[in-house]
């Protein structure tokens, strides 16, 4: 496990053109379980364990949980007006965790050789799959085989274009597709769940995969195939889908969405077919992360 100080998380936001610092959802208890000894002592026995998280999910799907709507709306600044919110309000912090937006909040890249981020997030990209080092602090490498679970998966995908999209617990939970395509049936490799927040990510960057996480192949008529996965961690009870295996889906269908908590998603191209936008590389460049809507421009294909 990597040794490194406390530090701020912060991001480059697409929207404002600043560098912005994250205000974190439980951050001195993320601080405490990942930055204290005793803190990671209790991890593997404890945090990081499924039936935590159920647990917590639990209490989060009860309907006294609702109380903690409003101070979580004020606290992180949300906008309701983006909101589908359903007739009679939310029924749990789970029901409001979960909301789906109005079309008109996230139009997609009009491009059609656009590719676009799955989901609200922070993102970083790269250009070449198997030759990422560095990610949140020096030393730490991608194992893209330990990602997929399967070595002829990474054999098909190597030297590919990854994205990887960091959701929090305040962002827009559900997750689309990033190109039209046909999602075969995807499969799951189980595992504990670590955080996913760069806190966590600093001290052991494998969280992303050892954790829990569901991979879809993605038949493209015009790339081949691309990958979407998407990846458990502390608090997130489950990961749900939305589509239907060998049917056919346009770019930006829903694909399906996470309970209560925050997680990742990561996108991964065949070498050479898409390009990433400008300010994205850039940032990465540096392992910044940049802030971006779903639907809005990730890259083009090429």
């Amino acid at each position: 496990m990597v040794n490194v100080k406390s530090e701020p998380v912060q991001f480059y936001n697409r929207y404002t053109g600043r560098i912005e610092t994250e205000a974190i959802y439980g951050e001195k208890w993320l601080r405490w379980a990942y930055e204290t000894k005793l803190g990671r002592l209790s991890l593997p026995a404890l945090v990081a364990r499924p039936w935590f998280s159920r647990w917590y999910g639990y209490w989060m799907s009860r309907p006294a949980s609702t109380r903690n709507i409003v101070p979580f709306i004020e606290k992180y600044q949300l906008e309701p007006s983006e909101w589908e919110t359903p007739g009679g309000g939310f029924r749990s912090f789970n029901d409001f965790f979960t909301r789906r937006l109005k079309p008109e909040a996230r139009p997609l890249a009009e491009d059609p050789d656009a590719v676009v981020f799955p989901a609200d997030g922070r993102h970083l990209g790269f250009t070449n799959a198997e030759d990422i080092s560095g990610v949140f602090v020096k030393g730490q490498r991608w194992d893209l085989v330990q990602l997929l679970g399967d070595e002829t998966e990474a054999e098909r995908i190597r030297e590919g274009v990854l994205v990887l999209s960091r959701l929090c617990p305040v962002d827009y939970h559900h997750f689309h597709f990033a190109a039209e395509g046909v999602p075969k049936a995807a499969y799951e490799l189980f595992g504990p769940l670590y955080s996913v927040n760069p806190i966590a990510l600093r001290r052991e960057l494998a969280y992303l995969w050892r954790n829990y996480r569901r991979v879809t192949p993605i038949e493209h008529p015009r790339i081949g195939r691309y990958y979407q996965i998407e990846i458990g961690a502390t608090n997130v009870g489950s990961i749900q889908s939305a589509f239907k295996p060998d049917v056919s889906v346009e770019k930006g269908a829903h694909k399906g969405w996470f309970e209560f908590g925050g997680s990742s998603t990561i996108t991964i191209f065949p070498k050479g077919s898409v390009e990433l936008a400008a300010d994205l590389l850039d940032h990465s460049c540096v392992f910044t992360e940049i802030y971006a809507h779903m639907g809005d421009q990730m890259g083009v294909m090429v």
